[in-house]
């Protein structure tokens, strides 16, 4: 896998060495978001945060776009303990 991101970046005009790509990429995250409801659960969402300048730049130049979920969205209650 490892070379062919190195052929990809490659193509996409940003280089040979893919650990300074991996870095900058790996910094945007996957948060889980808790939202209550009326009845009382609670709604989780995976929610990925925004790419900044660079990492927009970036993923633009691989041809790739972010979600803004990851997911659908699902019930947070704890499982009932037995």
């Amino acid at each position: 896998m490892w070379k062919t991101l190195e052929q990809w970046i490659a193509r996409a005009g940003l280089g040979h060495a893919p650990r300074p790509l991996r870095a900058e990429l790996g910094r945007i995250k996957v948060v889980d978001v808790l939202l209550p409801t009326s009845t009382g659960r609670t709604l989780r969402l995976q929610c990925v945060t925004q790419p900044d300048a660079s990492q927009r730049t970036l993923l633009a130049r691989l041809g790739l776009r972010l979600p803004s979920r990851l997911g659908q969205p699902r019930w947070a209650d704890a499982v009932p303990e037995m």
